[in-house]
C-alpha cells in the first residue's frame, strides 16, 4: 500500500482526500500543520507527496525546493489557480505534477497512480536503516561501511520486499505465500520460517539487529 503525505490547511478538502485514498487502496498520511518541516516529511517516508502550494506561513514553490535538497520523493502541488503559467512555475520548482482545485477525483488518482508507477519503475534501490537495497540486483548493502554487499536468494528478496511495502502493518504468513507463490515460488508453511531466518541472519551482518519482529498469531512487521 503507497503511502501518500497531504500537507492542505482546509481541514474539509484534508478530510476528502484522506476518504479518497482510502477507497483507493492508497495509505493517507497527515502532517500537523503546525509542526510542518522537511524532517517530519522524511520521518514519515511517504510515497508520494499532496501539497497545497498556498499555506498559510509558507511559501509552497520555496518549500518544495527544500523537499528537493533532502528527498526525491514524488510532489503533486494543488493550488487554487489554474493556468498553464502556474503549472510551469510548479514544475519548474521541482514539483512532478500540478492540479487545480476543484480538482476531479478520478483525473486527481490517475495522475498519482502514473507518478507512482514512473517512480516505482525508475528507482531500484530502496532503503531501510543504514541499508541500501537493490532490488533489481537483489543485494543489500550498508550505507555505514564498506563491507561487501550482500546477496539474497529470490524467496528472500520477494519476502523483505513485500515488508519494506508495508512498514506500517502487520504482514501475515498467508499473504508472504501468496506473494512468493504469485512469483512462482512456491514455499510451505516450515521453508517460509527458514527464509525468514535466513534474511534476519544476512541483515544482522550488515549491523543491523532486530528487523524483523514477530508477532504470534499475527505474522511479522519491520521494525522502525
Amino acid at each position: 500500500m503507497f503511502k501518500i503525505l497531504i500537507i492542505e490547511d482546509d481541514k474539509g478538502i484534508r478530510e476528502g482526500l484522506s476518504e479518497l485514498l482510502l477507497t483507493s487502496n492508497y495509505l493517507p498520511l497527515i502532517l500537523d500543520m503546525n509542526n510542518i518541516s522537511v524532517e517530519k516529511i522524511q520521518e514519515l517516508s511517504p510515497d508520494l507527496i499532496l501539497l497545497d502550494i498556498n499555506l498559510p506561513g509558507i511559501n509552497g514553490r520555496d518549500f518544495v525546493r527544500e523537499i528537493r535538497k533532502i528527498l526525491n520523493t514524488p510532489v503533486i502541488m494543488v493550488t487554487s489557480r489554474n493556468t498553464e503559467m502556474d503549472e510551469a512555475l510548479a514544475i519548474s520548482y521541482g514539483a512532478d505534477d500540478f492540479i487545480a482545485k476543484p480538482y476531479n477525483p478520478t483525473i486527481l488518482l490517475l495522475r498519482i497512480a502514473a507518478i507512482l508507477r514512473r517512480s516505482n519503475l525508475a528507482s531500484e534501490i530502496k532503503t531501510y536503516r543504514n541499508l541500501q537495497i537493490d532490488l533489481k540486483k537483489g543485494t543489500i548493502s550498508s550505507t555505514k561501511s564498506n563491507s561487501k554487499a550482500i546477496e539474497l536468494t529470490k524467496n528472500e528478496l520477494l519476502i523483505f520486499r513485500t515488508l519494506l511495502y508495508n512498514q506500517e502493518r502487520i504482514v501475515s504468513r498467508n499473504e508472504l505465500m501468496t506473494e512468493l507463490w504469485d512469483n512462482c515460488e512456491y514455499i510451505n508453511d516450515n521453508a517460509l520460517t527458514v527464509n525468514i531466518s535466513r534474511l534476519r541472519d544476512k541483515l544482522e551482518k550488515l549491523g543491523e539487529t532486530s528487523t524483523i519482529e514477530t508477532r504470534k498469531g499475527l505474522g511479522y512487521i519491520l521494525a522502525k
